[in-house]
């Protein structure tokens, strides 16, 4: 199935209610399915930044947020998640041109996206504060308030998931947002533009722009207007990012790179491991912080999985996401050319350094930014593919001779701590696995990271701090006031 290419050719910011181009000039943005350019996208100057969180700032100290009635921020935060649902079709078409992702991944982002507006809409009205008991002769009570203004710096792999995360709980909380879409994929953010004025939200709640990382990506998180920051992307620019804030101590949420290992252990069901791979390793051409792409193997199912990994890969079909509607073994490019040379660059270091390369490990003859789907063998734990996020379609695979070694590999990689999936059939095993692995979440017999209801967010070593999913997010996005009353 091919859908309609066809979209608009220039898209603007969004500051103070209003859109509007950039100080900067134009992007353009390709399409990593054919190469081509796909459209061109207005380009912020700091200026244009300082007017957004201006505005943001403005909205704040009017207190027209703060001052709602929580169940009614909730309402209009549901309403967001309705709009997108609403126009589920079209920003899924505009996600796969401008992102690469095959088109049923798209509307699955879509879907998971607006369920985030649905959660943290119904528990706006859940923020609450408490009391502490002090005897007869005072009062004391604390209330939960919004930071302000909130900035966030999404990221190219999921640009409708990743704002919708931030963007639902920084809304419910009462906060004012300032969002810097990716230069790859500035887009799909007009739909929360959009979403935001079909709810009802006051101009000045909602910025968002697209602009350089080193010149407005900077300026926002360094911003002395700006009180709180959430961020996805490596640990490189991850740790930029803190350091900016920090000048003006300003709190951030940070989800960075992973290196998710997988522990296949010697009783596990393999066709169900199969069924997760199927869904993990290749999802979003393996551009995915969770990915199951570390997989350690007991040796007496190392062969097994093998064979059956190579066949899984080979059966994947590699095209322009744009035709793949169905849900299937379908591949997209990767989201850019430099991305995928960056991944084919540490293919070919694994092999130099011992790794066997049994399937894969090149880019296809075709225009966009494509490749294979690639299987490494004989991995080590020293080696750089296996201690670093590849963060692209390859699969890593290492054999373990027992649990303790097992988890030592698991927990090799500074870039564990994210995300861990363990695979047996024996609870009490799963169990002391969950406990010795250090990393923020863990997955028993599965491949999926969960639901909005689940607490998630940066885990262990370099993949961030803070929890941007369940009730705990909210904890991330207000403060809290502490009122002591004498009445005595």
């Amino acid at each position: 199935m091919t859908l309609n290419e066809d979209i608009d050719g220039y898209w603007q910011n969004y500051i103070d209610g209003k859109y509007c181009d950039g100080g900067a000039g134009r992007i353009a943005v390709t399409n990593p399915g054919n190469n081509n350019m796909l459209a061109e996208h207005a380009c912020a100057d700091p200026a244009d930044l300082n007017r957004a969180v201006e505005a943001a700032w403005r909205t704040h100290q009017s207190a027209v947020m703060s001052d709602m009635l929580p169940a009614e921020r909730g309402r209009m935060v549901r309403e967001m998640g309705s709009y997108l649902l609403t126009h589920l079709d079209e920003i899924a078409r505009v996600l796969t041109l401008e992102q690469g992702k095959p088109y049923f991944e798209a509307a699955i982002e879509v879907r998971i996206a607006a369920g985030y507006f649905e959660y943290f809409g119904n528990l706006a009205a859940t923020m609450g504060g408490g009391s502490v008991p002090l005897g007869n002769q005072h009062f004391d009570f604390t209330i939960n308030e919004p930071y302000g203004v909130t900035a966030l710096l999404s990221a190219c792999h999921y640009p409708v998931f990743v704002p919708a995360r931030t963007l639902s709980v920084a809304l419910a909380t009462g906060n004012c947002c300032v969002i810097k879409t990716p230069e790859l994929t500035p887009i799909s953010g007009v739909w929360f533009a959009r979403a935001a004025a079909a709810a009802g939200f006051p101009p000045g709640v909602v910025n968002i722009l697209c602009g350089n990382s080193q010149d407005v990506g900077a300026a926002l998180v360094s911003h002395p207007l700006v009180d709180h920051v959430t961020s996805f992307g490596s640990v490189e620019s991850g740790a930029c990012i803190a350091q900016a804030a920090a000048k003006n101590f300003i709190p951030c949420v940070q989800e960075l790179g992973g290196n998710s290992p997988s522990i296949l252990f010697e009783d596990a069901n393999l066709d169900v491991f199969q069924g997760e791979m199927e869904r993990s390793v290749y999802w979003n051409a393996g551009q995915y912080c969770a990915a199951m792409s570390r997989i350690i193997v007991h040796k007496s199912r190392y062969d097994e999985l093998v064979e059956r990994a190579v066949a899984m890969a080979k059966a994947f079909s590699v095209a322009p996401g744009i035709e793949f509607a169905e849900i299937g073994l379908k591949m997209g490019p990767l989201d850019s050319d430099s991305q995928r040379e960056k991944v084919l660059s540490k293919i070919h270091e694994a092999v130099a350094s011992g790794a066997k390369l049994i399937v894969g490990g090149k880019k296809l003859n075709m225009p966009g930014s494509f490749m294979q789907p690639t299987i490494l063998a004989e991995v080590q734990p020293d080696m750089k593919i296996a201690q670093e996020e590849v963060f692209g379609p390859v699969m890593v695979l290492m054999r373990f001779d027992d649990e303790a070694e097992a988890i030592e590999m698991a927990n090799s990689s500074p870039y564990t701590g994210l995300a861990a999936f363990v695979f047996t059939n024996d609870i009490s095993r799963a169990t002391k696995a969950a406990h010795k692995l250090r990393v923020g979440h863990v997955v028993i017999n599965g491949s999926s990271i969960g639901r909005v209801e689940i607490p998630f967010g940066g885990g262990f070593g370099r993949t961030g701090y803070g929890r941007i999913t369940g009730p705990e997010a909210f904890k991330n996005y207000s403060r809290n006031k502490n009122v002591l009353l004498p009445i005595g």
